[in-house]
């Protein structure tokens, strides 16, 4: 597992780079820099298949809470029409609920916090913006890539009670798509404010340890983010 997780911050790094190296070849004009500060939204569409392990019944499954988060980013412009942007937020706290069967055994369950994980997940994003360096608004798009990994991940009280005991918690790590579309919007001098909204694909094993005994899911976290944001360009 942290093979993986190595391999995957390495290539994402890699790619950020690469694309950075570019930019003097690429640029029209010196390229600019610019950082950008705000807030990230995020909506998860989760989806998991239902719990298995031992002594799980038919139907128990979990969904997630949606959070708010400070969102931070690096943009190189490249030309005139292409940036590339490396962003991540401050780790969340993401809090995981119960959902299915009402209780287990005397046990409440369906919407009931059971555990809880932060999640780092940077992203790197070429982006294409229309128009041209005189207007003020300018709409882009987005493709990229996505690592996200977790830690500091806990079982609360429910969640040990609904196991039968303490419970440790793994979640592998992802890497997947992003896309974002957004438009820009230029406040005078070196300022630029933001509005965007980014998709991604975040994939995850979840396995749950209680006294030996193993139980496993693969979630789809499906996150979708609004972001708000203020530029400045150096």
């Amino acid at each position: 597992m942290y093979t993986k997780k190595i391999t995957s911050c390495a290539a994402l790094t890699g790619l950020s780079l690469a694309l950075l190296a570019a930019a003097p070849a690429l640029a029209d004009q010196a390229p600019d820099n610019s950082v950008r500060l705000g807030v990230y939204a995020v909506f998860y569409h989760a989806s998991a298949d239902d719990l298995s392990g031992p002594y799980v019944p038919p139907g128990v499954n979990i969904n997630v809470h949606d959070v708010q988060t400070l969102y931070a980013a690096y943009v190189r412009r490249l030309s005139t029409h292409f940036d590339v942007e490396l962003a991540f937020g401050v780790p969340p706290k993401t809090e995981t609920v119960g959902k299915g069967p009402a209780t287990l055994g005397s046990v409440p369950y369906n919407g009931v916090v059971i555990s809880s994980a932060r999640w780092f997940a940077p992203t790197v994003l070429l982006e294409y913006e229309f128009l041209g360096d005189n207007s003020p608004v300018r709409p882009y798009v987005g493709l990229g890539v996505n690592y996200t990994t977790f830690y500091d991940r806990q079982s609360t009280a429910a969640g040990n009670a609904a196991s039968g005991g303490p419970t440790r918690l793994s979640l592998t790590p992802s890497v997947g798509p992003a896309a974002t579309v957004g438009l820009a919007y230029h406040a005078g001098g070196h300022w630029n404010t933001y509005i965007s909204y980014s998709i991604s694909r975040v994939n995850s094993d979840l396995t749950a340890e209680t006294a030996g005994v193993i139980r496993r899911t693969r979630i789809k976290f499906g996150p979708q983010a609004l972001v708000l944001s203020v530029g400045y360009s150096f």
